[in-house]
């Protein structure tokens, strides 16, 4: 434990065992890529193993910095069921960067290693999209409305696209997530919303209804996550500083309504309404839940 070094010394040691633990990681993650690329499946089998084992190496590498600057209570809750053979849509609130490393920290090894649906120009980022590529994160290719206006003959190629690289986990489990509000929560987007939730932004429900459409039968549920802070929400530098005291998460796993298991978002009118409103109900249920937490976990 650092935690009688200053705040700011605690922060540049943690950023140096981040990048250390990056670097080296990377370097053999590509190493392994180039034994993926070998057409055959033995290898590829092998490098796909050593490649989520690398992935799962690394976070627990940030979870070993992350208790060296700072010994978190963390307050959990809803964690049992949840299977490592099993695969998962995960979904959260979203409040700050931190939480990508909170879900990373509590989930590691109880389900497989979170993967992000990635836009396919983020491919071509010099190094990261290298390391997405090598853990198999799935690429997309969105189409604009406006883009589809002048070329109609391109409507569901996107969500074909997406099916087909998708089609790499039929055989094998996976952690999928998405943030449903799509973006971090504060007060100014709240505010320029007129969100009816007090501690959330409105959710896009396209995001997950892609997600139900390209791989829905893949999935065993749902996994509905709440993080609250009390402490107030902590910018990435106050976890790298060790100023995250408390956590409190709470897990819910859900089954997948079958009615919404194959079905086009953007074509289907009145499965659009369905699901939206079944996001909605999550959303005003979350927001409870949330009010529950500050009640309990009062601001510090």
């Amino acid at each position: 434990m650092l935690d009688f070094l200053p705040a700011p010394l605690r922060g540049v040691i943690a950023s140096l065992l981040l990048a250390l633990n990056t670097i080296l990681l990377c370097s053999f993650l590509f190493c392994v890529a180039l034994v993926k690329a070998l057409p055959f499946a033995f290898t590829q089998r092998i490098a796909g193993w050593l490649m989520s084992h690398t992935h799962e190496a690394w976070i627990s590498n940030n979870k070993g910095w992350m208790n060296l600057v700072r010994r978190t209570r963390w307050h959990l809750s809803g964690l049992q069921g949840l299977d490592y053979q099993h695969s998962y849509l995960i979904t959260s609130n979203h409040q700050s960067w931190v939480d990508i490393l909170v879900l990373q920290y509590v989930l590691n090894r109880r389900i497989q290693p979170l993967k992000f649906f990635l836009k396919q120009e983020l491919i071509w980022v010099p190094v990261i999209g290298l390391a997405w590529w090598a853990l198999g994160f799935p690429f997309m290719k969105r189409y604009s409305k406006a883009y589809l206006a002048k070329h109609p003959e391109k409507k569901g190629k996107d969500l074909e696209t997406t099916r087909k690289t998708c089609a790499k986990f039929r055989n094998n489990p996976v952690g999928i997530f998405n943030f449903v509000e799509g973006t971090r929560f504060t007060e100014g987007k709240h505010a320029q919303q007129q969100s009816p939730f007090k501690y959330l932004l409105k959710p896009k429900a396209g995001g997950i209804a892609f997600v139900l459409d390209a791989m829905g039968e893949q999935l065993e549920s749902i996994v509905n996550v709440t993080i609250h802070y009390p402490g107030g929400r902590p910018g990435f530098w106050d976890l790298l500083c060790g100023n995250v005291r408390d956590v409190v998460v709470h897990f819910e796993e859900l089954k997948i309504p079958q009615q919404f298991i194959g079905k086009n978002y953007d074509q289907d009118g009145e499965y659009r309404l369905q699901f939206q409103g079944w996001i909605n109900q999550l959303w005003l249920d979350k927001d409870a839940l949330l009010e529950q937490m500050h009640r309990e976990y009062p601001t510090q």
